[in-house]
């Protein structure tokens, strides 16, 4: 199969996308930083305090955040370690793992909301358009959902391939 290589506005857009989306990340944890926080502290917190229970299987966090096993496996551990999260077996099924916010967790993650929002409002929200911001919405959805259809395939063929060999 042969490269359908980018052209040149594709591959500066491309280029400003990567780059937008490592700097932001970077901004984002600095800014988290106060508050004992990384990004990716305030991503699994968010997820859970977003759940009425704030609790979620572990591999559904880690499949919502787009993260390896080991990567979601060792993150979980170390926000144990720091009391912000605990993990709880699955009452149905022994070898699922919930994650859990704890009450600690839960005051840190309120504390550090405020900044974390006016940060958002700093380098995403208030530098758009209300038609850019609609726009990066659509983009956003398109990429998403391309993802998960390419996630949905993996994983049946990962299940094909463990099928057939056994």
């Amino acid at each position: 199969m042969e490269t359908k290589w980018l052209m040149d506005e594709e591959r500066e857009t491309w280029r400003s996308f990567m780059l937008m989306h490592l700097q932001l990340s970077a901004q984002l944890s600095r800014d988290l930083a106060p508050a004992g926080l990384s990004y990716q502290d305030y991503l699994v917190m968010a997820s859970l305090s977003d759940r009425p229970d704030t609790r979620m299987r572990i591999v559904e966090l880690g499949g919502e955040l787009g993260w390896e096993k080991s990567r979601i496996s060792h993150h979980i551990s170390r926000m144990c370690g720091r009391g912000l999260v605990r993990k709880e077996r699955c009452p149905t099924d022994q070898r699922g793992m919930f994650v859990v916010l704890t009450s600690e967790g839960r005051r840190v993650i309120t504390d550090a909301a405020p900044a974390h929002v006016e940060s958002v409002r700093r380098y995403v929200i208030d530098v758009l358009t209300r038609e850019q911001l609609a726009g990066m919405g659509v983009v956003a959805l398109a990429v998403l959902e391309a993802l998960s259809t390419n996630a949905d395939a993996d994983s049946r063929q990962r299940r094909g391939e463990l099928s057939s060999s056994t």
